[in-house]
């Protein structure tokens, strides 16, 4: 877990300097650069997410299947990670060796993640007995395996094989974002929701059908731009909304009335399903190119942006502390990370960026706000990971040290 919290780590690092960076472009500080935008995208899913969600899915199966922790796996970590920096090589010179290669490397990790959680299921004497995210998990990683596959191929020219008939970088953030994230930070409410909240959620029995209704939103959602259907993106767009929205009441309505349990990392990981739901409800007028209401050309290049910032960051200020607590110190019940200045500028900015969309003479101006706001954001969480870092190195050093 350690190698996966350093990548982390510096994978956050490097978030903050292109969130600058696109501050400035927008600013006519500094000059564009190709691929910046799907780049600074990756820093944020592949680099900071991916590298936590590796590291903490077989960890916390084991623990609720009742075996014991498994070791580090350094071939899924390796071929992870030398396919990130393949992928962020070739992603702005548009190379497809080296995002050939890097997807190859991330499709074989995942893969042998898959074959990891599948042997931890094998090695459990005893039944569950309670629910918890590995389904979410298994699921959210098939999802990824197709956002790989169709990602990897969106510059050497695969879609005609694959048969996708409508936009392939549809298919390919659809199967990332509404499959294998949404449904892997769903697992996680599973699975932590009664730590960070001490209590557990509403209604336990709902799980499965939410599962169900996601996981099946999600293909549809996925099967929309595949075979250009309008048909399966209403379909996929109400399932997997209903069934959001039902994780979120049965997460919520246990902490009414209880003001201590609504913490800054709490806040985070409800408030971050606006920004999820803001782009469902622009759907519309990207889907019919309707220009009169709604500047579509400016929704479809600019939702993928607020989505990553405004939900996936969010989640992600408020889980990673917590996993970095959890497994440094073995605080199962650490608290969840993030702090309320973060809270503010992160949702503020997600405000400008959607203004910026809207306000067609300020658009370069609040762009470039949104972004210096956001860049603002990591800073507290930062520090936090920091010192969470340095002490439990500390720590790991001081063990190693110690006579057998």
């Amino acid at each position: 877990m350690i190698p996966y919290m350093i990548m982390t780590f510096f994978y956050f690092l490097v978030a903050i300097v292109f969130a600058l960076e696109a501050s400035f472009i927008s600013w006519q500080i500094v000059p564009w650069f190709n691929g910046m935008v799907w780049l600074r995208v990756h820093f944020i899913t592949l680099g900071v997410l991916t590298q936590m969600i590796f590291g903490a899915m077989p960890l916390l199966s084991a623990k609720f299947y009742g075996v014991p922790r498994p070791k580090m796996r350094w071939d899924i970590w390796a071929a992870l990670n030398a396919g990130i920096v393949l992928l962020l090589i070739g992603i702005p010179m548009v190379s497809s060796v080296p995002i050939i290669a890097g997807g190859t490397l991330v499709f074989l990790a995942t893969t042998l993640l898959l074959v990891q959680l599948a042997q931890i299921r094998s090695q459990s004497e005893k039944p569950l007995t309670v629910s918890n995210g590995r389904k979410f998990y298994i699921s959210g990683l098939l999802f990824l395996l197709v956002g790989i596959l169709v990602g990897t191929g969106l510059f050497p020219g695969w879609s005609t094989a694959l048969g996708i008939v409508g936009d392939t970088g549809e298919v390919h953030i659809h199967a990332n974002n509404w499959g294998f994230m949404s449904l892997v930070f769903a697992g996680f409410f599973v699975d932590l929701y009664p730590i960070w909240a001490k209590r557990p959620l509403a209604n336990r029995k709902a799980i499965t059908p939410i599962f169900w209704m996601m996981s099946a939103g999600a293909l549809f959602l996925v099967l929309s731009p595949w075979l250009a259907s309008q048909t399966f993106a209403a379909i996929g767009a109400l399932l997997h909304t209903v069934a959001t929205v039902w994780l979120l009441v049965i997460a919520i309505k246990p902490l009414r009335g209880d003001k201590p349990a609504w913490t800054a990392g709490m806040a985070h990981m409800l408030a971050s399903y606006f920004w999820l739901f803001a782009p469902l409800s622009m759907a519309p007028f990207v889907i019919f190119g309707i220009e009169g209401v709604m500047p579509a050309k400016a929704l479809e290049t600019t939702t993928p942006q607020a989505l990553i910032y405004g939900w996936v960051l969010q989640v992600g200020f408020a889980v990673v502390p917590y996993l970095f607590q959890r497994y440094f110190f073995d605080e199962e019940q650490a608290p969840l990370g993030g702090t309320w200045l973060s809270f503010g500028l992160v949702n503020l900015g997600s405000i400008m960026l959607w203004a910026s969309i809207l306000i067609l003479p300020w658009r370069g101006p609040l762009h470039g706000l949104a972004y210096l706001l956001w860049a603002l954001s990591f800073l507290p969480v930062a520090a936090d990971l920091w010192r969470k870092l340095k002490q439990g190195m500390a720590v790991v050093e001081t063990a190693v040290s110690q006579p057998a």
